[in-house]
């Protein structure tokens, strides 16, 4: 199974009132929005008139996502093509200042107290899409405490990822190419396994600043497990098309094979540098329990034909 498989067949809606706090009633997004309006500004007689209908939620929140929106047309040019470090540079300083308002998302919400059972079943992953065309997607994961999204790929594509609440342990590994597979052990019972390099094996705590991948660097196989309740935001160019040959593959890391005598691994990286703090990925097919449901998208829009 793969990512997104659940998309058409599985729209749970369900699933977005645990997250959301049965916010996809716009009611719910008036209270809050008057809420905010209270804190911010005093209460005053004229304030006491019977107010016009509540502006729609994309009109009552920062245009950061619009922000976004736009540096991405200009950024991602479509399949096959790369942005370099100074080309997402943009994406970066957006991102770094953006916060879970910027997509109607709320520290308050019940999904994210840390106190909170959702579900006596496993915890379970949900991700929400809010904009996809074809040079790039922009989507928000939401992992309940204890969930998970096994390591994974994310082949030809560059990606942008911002914890907007909650913490989370990364995992994270490159391939180490070239990898003359003659040169190295057979792990017994699997045919496929391969060396990577460590890239990154850590938490991350919102507020944080944003991360970037590539196709080949950055910490392209990368693991989500949330230390509490957490949602990321996730700018991807392009994105998952298992028609243009940029599925979703899973891995598991393996038991390492034997070593030459003096216990390192006969392979170099493309730079000559040894192949220390690595593993050895196996394909995998993904768990029923680590399917992601898919859930209705109800923040801020963005404006604009897209790509």
């Amino acid at each position: 199974m793969r990512i997104g498989a659940r998309l058409a067949a599985d729209p749970r809606c369900d699933v977005a009132l645990d997250i959301t706090g049965r916010v996809d009633d716009k009611a719910a997004y008036d209270k809050l929005a008057r809420k905010r309006k209270r804190k911010s500004c005093p209460r005053t007689p004229r304030m006491r008139r019977r107010a016009s209908p509540s502006p729609p939620p994309s009109l009552s929140f920062p245009n950061a996502l619009q922000e976004l929106f736009v540096a991405c047309l200009e950024i991602f040019k479509g399949p096959g093509t790369v942005p370099t470090p100074h080309d997402v540079l943009p994406l970066h300083r957006i991102l770094d200042d953006m916060k879970p308002e910027d997509v109607g998302l709320s520290s308050d919400l019940p999904f994210f107290d840390p106190e909170s059972t959702i579900s006596e079943a496993a915890p379970r992953v949900s991700y929400t899409t809010i904009h996809k065309c074809r040079n790039f997607s922009l989507c928000i994961l939401f992992l309940p405490s204890g969930g998970v999204i096994p390591l994974h790929n994310h082949p030809g594509m560059t990606v942008l990822s911002k914890l907007l609440l909650g913490s989370v342990h990364v995992r994270s590994y490159d391939w180490i190419v070239p990898c003359d597979l003659s040169n190295l052990c057979l792990i017994p019972g699997s045919s496929n396994a391969r060396p990577a390099r460590a890239k990154m094996n850590g938490q991350i705590t919102a507020p944080c600043k944003s991360s970037v991948l590539y196709p080949t660097t950055g910490g392209n196989i990368h693991e989500f497990k949330a230390v509490t309740p957490c949602a990321i935001l996730d700018v991807i160019g392009p994105p998952y098309s298992q028609q243009d040959g940029r599925d979703c593959s899973y891995y598991r890391v393996v038991p390492s094979p034997e070593f030459l005598a003096d216990g390192r691994l006969d392979v170099e990286d493309k730079d000559g540098h040894a192949a220390e703090g690595y593993g050895w990925l196996e394909e995998i097919e993904v768990a029923e329990e680590h399917l992601m449901d898919w859930i209705e998208y109800l923040g801020p829009q963005v404006m604009g034909m897209g790509c």
